[in-house]
């Protein structure tokens, strides 16, 4: 059964900095893309930022770049998205998902982010 756990996520004042956790179990995890979303409250699940199977390419939505860092440990079956200087605007439910080859898709419960002074 496949399994991806999110933790990290927690209340942090603007210009904060966050690190959340995707561990993922059940599955070839190396073989998978792995990808950051988040949905704000009344709005659309988005894509944040995405990483591919070896690491050699990762790639940001506009809104976070230069801000989120992604990065995995096949060896740890890991994937991180280090946030750096949150704004009220990053506040939402961050969820990460891995993409196979073949289209297979999971999705992991969660973490929430708020972002408040």
């Amino acid at each position: 059964q496949v399994q991806l756990v999110e933790s990290g996520g927690g209340l942090v004042q603007p210009g904060g900095s966050l690190r959340l956790l995707c561990a993922a179990s059940g599955l070839a995890f190396s073989s998978y893309a792995m990808n950051w979303y988040r949905q704000a409250l009344g709005k659309e699940r988005e894509v944040v930022a995405g990483i591919s199977r070896a690491s050699t390419k990762s790639n940001y939505a506009d809104s976070v770049k230069g801000q989120f860092t992604i990065s995995r440990d096949n060896t740890k079956n890991m994937v991180y998205l280090q946030m750096n200087r949150l704004k009220p605007e990053d506040t939402a439910v961050y969820y990460c998902a891995a993409q196979g080859t073949s289209g297979a898709k999971y999705w992991g419960q969660g973490t929430q982010v708020t972002v408040s002074s």
